[in-house]
């Protein structure tokens, strides 16, 4: 079935593929141990993004809510762009997430659904 709604159709990615969590709360960044991810981060199984890798999540703390936004990001290092799902997030979560994506290198902007 065709969607013309953006976030329907990542509703949909989530639900037939599922989601990989790669890197859990609280673990550091492989490359970059001063890193840290403050969330639970992983991917959309069975997709593909700019780097060649699945569609990034952050998923939250709240499992009562599906997908509450995505992140736009901007790596000056890596010289690319992304989009990071933002699932199952509470507002603090989402603040979080947002606050990660906005150091150093990195520049995102909030897109809410």
């Amino acid at each position: 079935m065709y969607k013309d709604d953006f976030f329907s159709v990542l509703d949909d990615l989530i639900l037939e593929n599922g989601i990989t969590i790669e890197r859990q709360k609280n673990s550091a960044h492989p490359r970059f141990p001063d890193f840290i991810y403050l969330l639970d981060y992983g991917y959309i199984n069975g997709t593909k993004s700019q780097d060649g890798s699945g569609i990034d999540v952050f998923r939250g703390d709240n499992p009562e809510v599906g997908i509450v936004g995505i992140i736009c990001t901007v790596d000056s290092l890596k010289k690319d762009s992304e989009i990071k799902v933002l699932y199952q997030c509470t507002e603090e979560n989402i603040q979080t997430a947002l606050g990660m994506m906005n150091k150093k290198y990195l520049h995102g902007i909030l897109v809410r659904r």
